[in-house]
């Protein structure tokens, strides 16, 4: 039985914005079938393990008194809970694979064209001409290119033109369908976005960059167009730090530290509430 402490009156202005936050994953709850009792089941496992890592002081032991103090839980729930670990986001192997072989198809000048276009890929081909065979092989040798290609034809992501060159499709950019890859960008590019902001929050200065532009009352149809348009302007921004990035690698020593620079576009029909403000 958890013990019931009040939210503080800091926490209390996050209630508003966290409600508007969490509205869309709880239709995304309610839809894929997680009840509330499996949501609070979950949230009560990470309460526990965000306090027990991410708030220990340094050079004391972080205890189950000071855990539960931090979360409202009760101590005997924290003791039960505590020692899973810090979490650990592993990348899916065909998502860790197919992201880098697309990435680079898109920013390495040997497998574009001079605007930047993925070049259609020859299967094989000789000495140091571009070929589909050659953009997997500098990716992975854990896997034969003709396995990589029937995987990407099967889902989509690559045709085969008349020439019988290998086109990257468009789906290849943008994983869909609710299977692993989508479910992964999911988790992934949403825990980034909200890590940002919670940093911008928190930290002494705002360090990320975390910005948007928006307009309301507008018609249907201007907001279709400027979608649209925001559409190839995120490309364009995206296509280019990939080709930044890439090159940028090939020169890198490596280390721990990762980066993820993303966009979204998004549009809506707001209804207008009784009161006459928008819902």
């Amino acid at each position: 039985m958890s013990e019931i402490v009040p939210t503080s009156p800091e926490g209390a202005s996050l209630h508003a914005p966290v409600a508007r936050l969490l509205r869309p994953l709880v239709r995304l709850f309610v839809a894929r079938g997680i009840t509330f009792p499996a949501l609070t089941n979950l949230l009560r496992e990470l309460y526990v393990n965000v306090a027990e890592y991410d708030f220990a002081l340094p050079g004391k032991e972080q205890t189950d008194s000071r855990v539960s103090l931090l979360t409202g839980i009760h101590r005997k729930e924290v003791r039960r809970l505590r020692g899973a670990g810090a979490p650990v986001s592993a990348v899916p192997v065909a998502v860790s694979r197919t992201s880098r072989i697309v990435a680079r198809w898109l920013a390495d000048p040997t497998f574009t064209d001079r605007a930047g276009r993925p070049l259609p890929l020859p299967r094989a081909a000789e000495g140091a001409a571009p070929s589909f065979e050659g953009l997997v092989a500098g990716v992975t040798r854990d896997l034969r290119p003709r396995a990589v290609l029937d995987e990407w034809l099967d889902r989509g992501l690559a045709t085969v033109d008349g020439e019988g060159r290998i086109v990257l499709a468009e789906s290849a950019y943008v994983p869909k369908g609710g299977g692993e890859p989508q479910l992964y960008y999911f988790g992934r590019n949403l825990h980034d976005h909200i890590a940002a902001s919670v940093a911008n929050i928190v930290g002494e200065a705002p360090r990320f960059l975390e910005r948007a532009v928006h307009y309301d009352g507008l018609s249907e149809e201007l907001a279709k167009r400027l979608e649209a348009r925001a559409r190839e302007i995120a490309m364009e921004a995206l296509q280019q730090a990939n080709r930044e990035a890439h090159a940028a690698c090939e020169t890198d020593p490596g280390g721990s530290h990762r980066w993820n620079f993303g966009l979204y576009v998004y549009a809506e029909d707001v209804p207008v509430a009784a009161s006459g403000e928008t819902a």
